[in-house]
């Protein structure tokens, strides 16, 4: 008997932190408590610390192929729990399995009560007829928080996607750049008490961030954090910005270029193949950012007044 097809647009959890809501007793928290024995100019003390919390996360995938339901364990990703739905839809996004917010029917945890690492699970249904390429999932793609999704094409593969120049029209003031480190800092609420995650924010032309999402792990971080806004209906974000708390590696920028964003700001250093993807896709690469200093890497004339100084620099 082939399981029921709900209609587009439905997700069974409409608010997006819903997916928190429920028994905490049921539920992986966020963050632990653990004790501790502190050392502190020579003195022990007992005393207790709050952890960033570490579960896997199992993204499950449900379409129609020919009439017949398919399913599939598409990823097991190491993250913080929390925005699940999100996670599982912006991972689906970078990978170019959906490509709008109608593309998903439906987001849910695990439904078998038996199943004790059901809240672990999360599985997406997407939208009858929706197409795209099977063949790419015969592999198990799994996911690490510290090495994103293994085994990823090179930048020709991109094209293949469908990837194309991120569009125009984004400019940036070089002094709101310079305030991003210490506004990522006051807004990362769990980091502020465990020390331990890592975020991924949105930001507007007028410097204002507009959403941020922490996970122990850089990519899960965002791909819940552009999993939001298309779960919210607001993908593509061709207006907005992303900062990243540490590095900018190639699956980082993939992930941004997927989405359509325009400019990516890292608190740390790039490494060569996203400087390489920035600059074969028209993406502002910023890194090393500091309140008194940063690096562009690529298209420095989105950051005003920036062209200049390269400008005068090679002059």
């Amino acid at each position: 008997m082939s399981s029921p097809v709900r209609k587009p647009g439905l997700i069974r959890s409409p608010n997006p932190d819903q997916d928190r809501v429920g028994s905490q007793a049921e539920r992986p928290p966020a963050e632990i408590a653990v004790g501790v024995a502190r050392l502190r100019d020579g003195a022990w003390s007992e005393d207790s610390d709050a952890l960033a919390a570490e579960e896997p996360l199992e993204i499950r995938l449900t379409w129609g192929e020919d009439g017949v339901i398919e399913r599939k364990s598409l990823a097991v990703t190491m993250r913080t729990p929390g925005d699940d739905f999100a996670l599982a839809a912006g991972f689906l996004y970078g990978e170019g399995i959906v490509r709008a917010r109608e593309d998903i029917v439906d987001v849910a945890f695990c439904q078998d009560e038996d199943e004790e690492q059901r809240f672990n699970i999360v599985t997406v249904t997407l939208r009858p007829g929706l197409t795209f390429d099977t063949a790419r999932l015969q592999r198990n793609v799994f996911a690490t928080s510290s090495c994103g999704v293994c085994g990823k094409a090179n930048l020709e593969a991109l094209a293949v996607m469908g990837c194309e120049l991120v569009p125009d029209g984004f400019s940036l003031a070089p002094e709101l750049v310079q305030a991003f480190p210490q506004a990522i800092r006051q807004a990362q609420g769990i980091f502020s008490r465990t020390g331990g995650l890592h975020a991924a924010a949105l930001f507007a032309p007028d410097g204002t961030i507009v959403s941020l999402k922490e996970d122990i792990g850089r990519h899960n971080a965002l791909d819940k954090v552009i999993g939001a806004e298309l779960l919210a209906g607001r993908a593509p974000l061709n207006n907005r910005g992303v900062v990243l708390s540490g590095r900018a590696g190639f699956e980082l920028l993939q992930k941004a270029l997927v989405a359509r964003i325009p400019v990516v700001i890292a608190l740390g250093a790039p490494s060569s193949l996203a400087a390489s993807l920035a600059n074969e896709f028209g993406i502002t690469l910023v890194g090393f950012t500091r309140p008194d200093s940063f690096n562009v890497y690529s298209r420095p004339d989105r950051i005003r007044n920036a062209a200049i100084a390269n400008g005068a620099a090679r002059g």
